[in-house]
Protein backbone atom coordinates (compact mmCIF):
# COMPACT_ATOMS: atom_id res chain seq x y z
CA UNK A 1 0.00 0.00 0.00
CA UNK A 2 2.83 2.35 0.93
CA UNK A 3 4.59 1.63 -2.37
CA UNK A 4 1.34 2.33 -4.21
CA UNK A 5 0.99 5.73 -2.50
CA UNK A 6 4.61 6.55 -3.27
CA UNK A 7 4.06 5.70 -6.93
CA UNK A 8 0.94 7.84 -7.05
CA UNK A 9 2.77 10.79 -5.45
CA UNK A 10 5.74 10.31 -7.79
CA UNK A 11 3.51 10.22 -10.87
CA UNK A 12 1.63 13.27 -9.66
CA UNK A 13 4.86 15.22 -9.23
CA UNK A 14 6.03 14.22 -12.70
CA UNK A 15 2.65 15.22 -14.14
CA UNK A 16 2.77 18.62 -12.41
CA UNK A 17 6.35 19.17 -13.60
CA UNK A 18 5.32 18.44 -17.18
CA UNK A 19 2.42 20.87 -16.91
CA UNK A 20 4.78 23.55 -15.52
CA UNK A 21 7.33 22.99 -18.32
CA UNK A 22 4.55 23.09 -20.92
CA UNK A 23 3.31 26.37 -19.44
CA UNK A 24 6.80 27.94 -19.60
CA UNK A 25 7.33 26.84 -23.21
CA UNK A 26 3.87 28.05 -24.22
CA UNK A 27 4.40 31.37 -22.41
CA UNK A 28 7.78 31.90 -24.07
CA UNK A 29 6.35 31.11 -27.51
CA UNK A 30 3.43 33.45 -26.86
CA UNK A 31 5.80 36.30 -25.89
CA UNK A 32 8.03 35.68 -28.92
CA UNK A 33 4.99 35.68 -31.23
CA UNK A 34 3.95 39.09 -29.87
CA UNK A 35 7.44 40.60 -30.01
CA UNK A 36 8.08 43.28 -32.62
CA UNK A 37 11.65 43.98 -33.72
CA UNK A 38 12.78 47.26 -35.26
CA UNK A 39 16.21 47.79 -36.79
CA UNK A 40 18.11 51.02 -36.32
CA UNK A 41 21.13 52.15 -38.35
CA UNK A 42 23.17 54.51 -36.16
CA UNK A 43 26.35 56.51 -36.60
CA UNK A 44 29.20 55.03 -34.57
CA UNK A 45 29.52 58.07 -32.31
CA UNK A 46 26.17 56.93 -30.82
CA UNK A 47 27.45 53.53 -29.69
CA UNK A 48 27.34 54.23 -25.94
CA UNK A 49 24.41 56.65 -26.05
CA UNK A 50 22.18 54.47 -28.24
CA UNK A 51 22.92 51.36 -26.19
CA UNK A 52 21.60 53.19 -23.13
CA UNK A 53 18.60 54.56 -25.03
CA UNK A 54 17.79 51.07 -26.26
CA UNK A 55 17.85 49.60 -22.75
CA UNK A 56 15.62 52.33 -21.35
CA UNK A 57 13.16 52.05 -24.25
CA UNK A 58 12.86 48.28 -23.90
CA UNK A 59 12.18 48.66 -20.17
CA UNK A 60 9.17 50.77 -21.10
CA UNK A 61 8.13 48.61 -24.09
CA UNK A 62 8.86 44.97 -23.36
CA UNK A 63 7.03 43.87 -26.50
CA UNK A 64 9.39 45.79 -28.82
CA UNK A 65 12.98 44.71 -29.43
CA UNK A 66 15.53 47.11 -30.93
CA UNK A 67 18.44 45.88 -33.04
CA UNK A 68 21.11 48.53 -33.66
CA UNK A 69 23.69 48.40 -36.45
CA UNK A 70 26.57 50.87 -36.04
CA UNK A 71 28.80 52.25 -38.77
CA UNK A 72 29.98 55.41 -40.45
CA UNK A 73 27.12 57.61 -41.62
CA UNK A 74 28.34 57.49 -45.22
CA UNK A 75 28.48 53.70 -45.37
CA UNK A 76 25.08 53.32 -43.69
CA UNK A 77 23.58 55.84 -46.09
CA UNK A 78 24.95 53.88 -49.06
CA UNK A 79 23.45 50.68 -47.66
CA UNK A 80 20.08 52.39 -47.27
CA UNK A 81 20.21 53.52 -50.89
CA UNK A 82 20.73 49.86 -51.75
CA UNK A 83 17.57 48.89 -49.84
CA UNK A 84 19.19 47.71 -46.60
CA UNK A 85 16.51 46.54 -44.11
CA UNK A 86 16.82 49.44 -41.64
CA UNK A 87 13.74 51.17 -40.24
CA UNK A 88 15.35 54.32 -38.80
CA UNK A 89 18.63 56.07 -39.63
CA UNK A 90 20.52 58.18 -37.11
CA UNK A 91 23.19 60.14 -38.96
CA UNK A 92 26.12 62.10 -37.53
CA UNK A 93 25.70 64.63 -40.34
CA UNK A 94 22.50 66.09 -41.74
CA UNK A 95 23.82 65.82 -45.33
CA UNK A 96 23.33 62.04 -45.47
CA UNK A 97 19.81 62.22 -44.05
CA UNK A 98 19.02 65.00 -46.55
CA UNK A 99 20.31 62.85 -49.39
CA UNK A 100 17.95 60.01 -48.48
CA UNK A 101 15.10 62.51 -48.16
CA UNK A 102 15.89 63.94 -51.60
CA UNK A 103 15.67 60.41 -53.02
CA UNK A 104 12.18 60.12 -51.47
CA UNK A 105 13.26 57.22 -49.29
CA UNK A 106 12.15 58.80 -46.01
CA UNK A 107 8.79 59.72 -44.50
CA UNK A 108 9.71 63.33 -43.69
CA UNK A 109 12.61 65.78 -43.52
CA UNK A 110 15.49 65.03 -41.11
CA UNK A 111 14.90 65.80 -37.44
CA UNK A 112 17.68 67.07 -35.21
CA UNK A 113 18.51 64.95 -32.17
CA UNK A 114 21.90 66.42 -31.15
CA UNK A 115 24.82 68.61 -32.16
CA UNK A 116 28.15 66.86 -32.37
CA UNK A 117 31.50 68.13 -31.08
CA UNK A 118 35.12 67.20 -31.68
CA UNK A 119 37.51 66.44 -28.85
CA UNK A 120 41.15 65.45 -28.55
CA UNK A 121 41.32 62.29 -26.46
CA UNK A 122 44.33 60.54 -24.98
CA UNK A 123 45.22 58.20 -22.17
CA UNK A 124 47.93 60.52 -20.81
CA UNK A 125 47.11 64.12 -21.69
CA UNK A 126 49.17 66.41 -19.45
CA UNK A 127 48.14 69.72 -20.98
CA UNK A 128 44.99 71.47 -22.17
CA UNK A 129 46.80 73.05 -25.11
CA UNK A 130 45.76 70.83 -28.00
CA UNK A 131 48.19 72.47 -30.45
CA UNK A 132 51.19 71.78 -28.21
CA UNK A 133 50.03 68.21 -27.71
CA UNK A 134 49.65 67.55 -31.43
CA UNK A 135 53.06 69.11 -32.17
CA UNK A 136 54.79 67.07 -29.48
CA UNK A 137 57.48 64.84 -31.03
CA UNK A 138 56.40 61.98 -28.77
CA UNK A 139 53.09 61.86 -30.65
CA UNK A 140 53.76 59.29 -33.34
CA UNK A 141 50.18 58.55 -34.40
CA UNK A 142 46.96 60.56 -34.44
CA UNK A 143 43.74 58.61 -34.93
CA UNK A 144 40.78 60.00 -36.87
CA UNK A 145 37.80 58.46 -38.64
CA UNK A 146 37.98 57.92 -42.38
CA UNK A 147 37.10 61.37 -43.81
CA UNK A 148 35.74 59.89 -47.03
CA UNK A 149 32.60 58.55 -45.39
CA UNK A 150 32.71 59.50 -41.69
CA UNK A 151 31.52 63.03 -40.77
CA UNK A 152 33.75 63.21 -37.68
CA UNK A 153 36.73 62.30 -39.86
CA UNK A 154 35.98 65.15 -42.27
CA UNK A 155 35.62 67.59 -39.38
CA UNK A 156 38.94 66.36 -37.94
CA UNK A 157 40.67 67.22 -41.23
CA UNK A 158 38.95 70.63 -41.25
CA UNK A 159 40.18 71.25 -37.71
CA UNK A 160 43.78 70.32 -38.58
CA UNK A 161 43.72 72.48 -41.71
CA UNK A 162 42.26 75.42 -39.76
CA UNK A 163 45.30 75.38 -37.45
CA UNK A 164 47.73 74.60 -40.31
CA UNK A 165 48.57 71.26 -38.76
CA UNK A 166 47.41 68.88 -41.47
CA UNK A 167 50.57 68.98 -43.60
CA UNK A 168 52.72 68.53 -40.53
CA UNK A 169 50.70 65.59 -39.17
CA UNK A 170 49.38 63.82 -42.27
CA UNK A 171 52.05 61.10 -42.13
CA UNK A 172 51.11 60.41 -38.50
CA UNK A 173 47.38 60.06 -39.15
CA UNK A 174 45.82 56.62 -38.93
CA UNK A 175 42.23 56.25 -40.03
CA UNK A 176 39.55 54.14 -38.43
CA UNK A 177 36.70 52.83 -40.53
CA UNK A 178 34.44 54.91 -38.29
CA UNK A 179 34.80 57.19 -35.25
CA UNK A 180 34.36 54.31 -32.81
CA UNK A 181 37.27 52.43 -34.34
CA UNK A 182 39.39 55.60 -34.31
CA UNK A 183 38.76 55.88 -30.56
CA UNK A 184 39.69 52.22 -30.13
CA UNK A 185 43.07 52.87 -31.80
CA UNK A 186 43.94 55.23 -28.93
CA UNK A 187 42.53 52.95 -26.23
CA UNK A 188 44.61 50.04 -27.54
CA UNK A 189 47.80 52.12 -27.76
CA UNK A 190 48.05 52.11 -31.56
CA UNK A 191 47.83 55.92 -31.43
CA UNK A 192 48.83 58.32 -28.67
CA UNK A 193 45.87 60.65 -29.29
CA UNK A 194 42.70 60.73 -31.34
CA UNK A 195 40.39 63.40 -32.67
CA UNK A 196 37.08 61.80 -31.82
CA UNK A 197 33.45 62.52 -30.90
CA UNK A 198 32.50 64.06 -27.57
CA UNK A 199 29.68 61.51 -27.33
CA UNK A 200 32.26 58.72 -27.20
CA UNK A 201 34.68 60.56 -24.91
CA UNK A 202 31.93 61.16 -22.32
CA UNK A 203 31.13 57.48 -21.92
CA UNK A 204 32.07 55.90 -18.60
CA UNK A 205 34.39 53.49 -20.38
CA UNK A 206 36.43 56.30 -21.95
CA UNK A 207 36.36 58.62 -18.94
CA UNK A 208 37.86 55.82 -16.87
CA UNK A 209 40.78 55.39 -19.25
CA UNK A 210 41.76 58.88 -20.35
CA UNK A 211 41.01 62.56 -20.72
CA UNK A 212 39.51 64.74 -23.42
CA UNK A 213 39.88 68.37 -24.52
CA UNK A 214 36.96 70.04 -26.28
CA UNK A 215 38.20 71.50 -29.58
CA UNK A 216 37.47 74.92 -31.03
CA UNK A 217 34.04 74.77 -32.70
CA UNK A 218 35.03 77.58 -35.08
CA UNK A 219 37.61 75.28 -36.65
CA UNK A 220 35.19 72.85 -38.27
CA UNK A 221 31.74 72.77 -39.86
CA UNK A 222 28.74 72.26 -37.63
CA UNK A 223 27.76 68.65 -36.94
CA UNK A 224 23.96 68.59 -37.05
CA UNK A 225 23.02 65.06 -36.09
CA UNK A 226 19.61 64.02 -37.40
CA UNK A 227 17.37 61.00 -37.82
CA UNK A 228 14.88 59.89 -40.45
CA UNK A 229 12.31 57.10 -40.70
CA UNK A 230 12.57 55.07 -43.87
CA UNK A 231 9.40 55.27 -45.97
CA UNK A 232 9.05 51.48 -46.19
CA UNK A 233 8.86 51.35 -42.37
CA UNK A 234 6.38 54.19 -41.87
CA UNK A 235 3.57 51.95 -40.64
CA UNK A 236 5.69 49.24 -39.02
CA UNK A 237 4.76 48.40 -35.44
CA UNK A 238 7.23 49.78 -32.92
CA UNK A 239 8.77 52.50 -35.11
CA UNK A 240 6.54 55.36 -33.99
CA UNK A 241 6.81 54.22 -30.37
CA UNK A 242 10.61 54.39 -30.59
CA UNK A 243 10.55 57.86 -32.16
CA UNK A 244 8.16 59.11 -29.47
CA UNK A 245 10.63 57.83 -26.90
CA UNK A 246 13.60 59.49 -28.67
CA UNK A 247 11.77 62.82 -28.44
CA UNK A 248 10.78 62.31 -24.79
CA UNK A 249 12.27 63.89 -21.63
CA UNK A 250 13.61 60.46 -20.60
CA UNK A 251 15.64 60.23 -23.80
CA UNK A 252 16.82 63.84 -23.50
CA UNK A 253 18.39 63.04 -20.13
CA UNK A 254 20.41 60.29 -21.80
CA UNK A 255 21.39 62.45 -24.80
CA UNK A 256 22.56 65.16 -22.41
CA UNK A 257 24.99 62.71 -20.78
CA UNK A 258 26.85 62.23 -24.05
CA UNK A 259 26.32 65.52 -25.87
CA UNK A 260 26.39 69.08 -24.55
CA UNK A 261 22.86 69.97 -23.29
Amino acid sequence: MKNYRKNIIGLSLIFLSLIFIFFLVFKKTDVEDNLTTITVAAASDLRFCMDELKIEFMKQHNNIAVDVIYGSSGNLCQQLQNDAPFDIFFSADISYAKLLDSLQLTTYSPKLYAQGYLVLWGRNLESNNFIDILKDKNIRHVAIANPRHAPYGRRAVEFLEYYNLYSELKDKIIEGENISQAAQFVVSGNAEVGIIALSIARSQEMLAQGKYILLDTNSYSKLEQTFVIMKKSETKNGVNEFIKFIESPDAKLIFDKYFLP
